[in-house]
């Protein structure tokens, strides 16, 4: 089952369920998903939307978003609020593939910098790309690129 329909069956079932703060959250990845969509069909004409591996980045962004807001919301004061956005970062995360743990980011950096045969810090594109393809959602770019470019100049 793809991203989408699974983020419409568990819509349905919140609505089911009168969850309130559960709905509002899927409505919300519901939006986006379809923002990007009509973006997609704007810039290529083509009317299938977004695939899973875009749904995925769409997901992502919107943790780190709450992530920043639920930060500065403590920063402020408003612990209230900062609860909420951690409730919709659960909710989203349900969606999003288990996040790779160190030892597996480094072993996936490995096998990266080894498919791309990658011997300099003029690869570290090729390594991110790369990355992206096998493992979005799986790990925060933000912090892998530091790890990349310490491999390729130490080699």
């Amino acid at each position: 089952m793809d991203l989408r329909t699974r983020v419409n069956s568990a819509l349905k079932q919140a609505m089911r369920d009168k969850a309130t703060v559960r709905l509002s959250t899927l409505r919300l990845i519901n939006a986006a998903i379809k923002d990007q969509d009509i973006a997609a069909r704007g810039e290529t004409g083509d009317d299938r939307g977004v695939d899973d591996a875009q749904v995925l980045a769409i997901l992502g962004k919107m943790t780190k978003q709450r992530q920043e807001s639920a930060r500065a919301y403590e920063e402020g004061g408003r612990l209230d609020l900062a609860e909420r956005e951690r409730e919709e970062i659960e909710v989203i995360s349900e969606f999003l593939p288990r996040q790779l743990d160190a030892t597996e980011t480094e072993a996936a950096v490995d096998a990266a910098v080894s498919a791309t045969g990658a011997s300099s810090i003029r690869d570290m594109g090729k390594v991110m790309a790369e990355l992206k393809s096998r493992h979005t959602g799986q790990i925060d770019f933000a912090k892998v690129g530091p790890l990349v470019k310490n491999r390729l100049c130490t080699g």
